[in-house]
C-alpha cells in the first residue's frame, strides 16, 4: 500500500505512514501544514489504493451541516428521497475543517466519532473502512474557528505535512507529468479492497497485548497529565490510541505481540495534540513535544 502511494506523493513517510495505521485504527487523521504539501493528493490516491471511494469536502464559513451528512428531498406525491452528503465515503478529506461554524465542525466529528448520521429521526451508517483526514489552516486566520480540545480529542493522530526536502522536491518537479497523469486517470493500482481491510481490521485486534504494556501505557499517560508544565493533561482516549496504534505497528512489524517500541513509535502521534502546556510553560517556549518525549525518556520501560 505504502510503496504505491509513493509512486505519487514523494516524501512525507511519516504522514502516510500515519494514515495506514489509523485506517486500520478505523481512527482519523488530523493533519496540520502549509499550503500545497500534497494532502489532497495524498488522501486521493490512498483512497484509490485501498479501493475504497473518495471525497473532499472543502468547508467554508456558509457551509451547514446538511452539506456534509445530506438531506432529504421530497417529491410532488410526498415521497421522500434520501440525498447523501460527502462523509458517506470510505476516505473523506475534510480540508480547512476550521474555517467552518462550529456547529458544521460538530456535525462531522459527531459523524466521525458515530460512524452514522441522524438525518429526521433516521439512522444512516456510514461505510466500512471509514477515515476521516482533516486538514486546518493556522490558527487567527481570518475566518477561522479554532478547534476545542474536545473537538481535536476526537482525532486518533495529528502530522504534520512540511515542505519536501530539496531531492524530493526536486523528484516532484522531474516527475510532475507522470505523477499528474496517474491521479487524473486514477491509474493507481488497487492493492486491497474495502472487505479485505476489514479482515485485516479484525486480525488487528488479536494481537496480543502483555498487562506490562498496558500498565506503561497508563504509566505514560499518567505522568504527561501529573507533569508541571502540563495544564490540561490527555484524556483516556490518548491511552486508547497508544492501545490500537501499537496493536497496528506490532502487525507491520511482522509480530502478533506488542512490545514497548511500538508504544514509543506512535507515541508523538497520539499524544502531542491531547495536552495543553501552563502559560508559565508557554511563555518559557516549551512545546508539547518536548514534554512527550521527556516522559517517554523517564517512564521506566517494562522488563520480562
Amino acid at each position: 500500500m505504502l510503496r504505491e502511494v509513493s509512486r505519487v506523493v514523494y516524501g512525507q513517510d511519516d504522514v502516510k505512514l500515519a494514515l495506514v495505521i489509523a485506517l486500520f485504527c478505523e481512527g482519523h487523521v488530523l493533519i496540520e501544514g502549509l499550503p500545497g504539501t500534497a494532502k489532497t493528493t495524498l488522501a486521493k490516491v490512498f483512497a484509490m489504493a485501498i479501493g475504497g471511494e473518495f471525497k473532499r469536502i472543502q468547508f467554508t464559513p456558509d457551509m451547514l451541516p446538511s452539506d456534509i451528512t445530506g438531506f432529504y428531498m421530497y417529491t410532488i406525491s410526498g415521497e421522500s428521497i434520501f440525498r447523501p452528503g460527502p462523509i458517506f465515503a470510505n476516505v473523506v478529506l475534510a480540508d480547512e475543517l476550521n474555517r467552518a461554524t462550529p456547529r458544521t465542525q460538530a456535525a462531522l466529528l459527531e459523524a466521525m466519532q458515530e460512524r452514522q448520521v441522524t438525518i429526521e429521526g433516521k439512522t444512516h451508517q456510514l461505510p466500512r473502512p471509514f477515515i476521516v483526514i482533516a486538514s486546518q489552516i493556522p490558527y487567527g486566520a481570518e475566518g477561522t474557528y479554532p478547534l476545542t480540545e474536545v473537538q481535536i480529542d476526537r482525532f486518533l493522530f495529528r502530522v504534520w505535512c512540511g515542505y519536501p526536502k530539496r531531492d524530493v522536491e526536486k523528484n516532484i518537479i522531474k516527475n510532475i507529468d507522470s505523477i499528474e497523469e496517474i491521479v487524473e486517470t486514477k491509474s493507481v493500482k488497487t492493492v486491497t479492497s474495502p472487505k479485505e481491510l476489514l479482515k485485516v481490521i479484525g486480525y488487528v485486534k488479536k494481537v496480543y497485548v502483555d498487562d506490562k504494556i498496558v500498565n506503561y501505557i497508563i504509566d505514560i499517560v499518567n505522568n504527561l497529565r501529573e507533569h508541571p508544565d502540563v495544564a490540561i493533561g490527555p484524556s483516556p482516549r490518548a491511552s486508547i490510541a497508544l492501545f490500537k496504534g501499537a496493536r497496528v505497528k506490532a502487525m507491520l512489524s511482522g509480530r502478533d505481540y506488542v512490545i514497548p517500541d511500538d508504544v514509543k513509535s506512535i507515541a508523538h502521534l497520539a499524544l502531542d495534540h491531547r495536552i495543553r502546556l501552563s502559560a508559565e510553560a508557554e511563555i518559557e517556549g516549551r512545546k508539547p513535544e518536548e514534554v512527550v518525549e521527556e516522559v517517554l525518556r523517564k517512564t521506566p520501560v517494562p522488563k520480562w
